[in-house]
């Protein structure tokens, strides 16, 4: 993997994987997309498209509220659809496999300080992706 920095574009699968959506029509982006998360998440062994995954998931927290847009000059120059809400539940299921994984993408880094930056940036963007909580009781439950 050639990686440069610790953000969801910075290696080259992931820039790879820009062009790819990059070269896709509108349409189609959501189902690459949905497949390298479900992929990931139904992986057994090494996970062959993680930074994929990664990549992905960033994409659509950046659709969400408090997300951070993907200004990377690696990152997809077209601008992505609006993707559906249940790809939010698979985009975190699937950086939580990543974040499992210890032979995985965790293990590739050298320099322990990147590796806590990656973490966390993988951390921020499960934290935009999870459903926020209910803001209505549901019910009353009283002892």
């Amino acid at each position: 993997m050639g990686t440069w920095g610790t953000g969801p574009f910075d290696n080259d699968t992931a820039a790879d994987f820009a062009n790819a959506l990059d070269d896709a029509e509108p349409e189609a982006c959501e189902a690459l997309i949905r497949g390298v998360l479900i992929r990931t998440i139904d992986a057994t062994g090494y996970l062959t498209e993680a930074e994929e995954a990664v990549a992905a998931a960033a994409l659509i927290a950046a659709q969400c509220p408090g997300g951070e847009p993907v200004d990377t000059s690696y990152g997809p120059e077209t601008s992505m659809p609006m993707f559906p809400s249940d790809l939010r539940a698979l985009a975190d299921e699937a950086l939580a496999r990543v974040v499992s994984d210890a032979a995985g993408p965790a293990s590739d880094w050298v320099d322990p300080e990147d590796w806590t930056h990656w973490r966390s940036a993988l951390t921020r963007l499960r934290a935009v992706l999870a459903p926020p909580p209910p803001s209505v009781a549901l019910f009353d439950v009283q002892p």
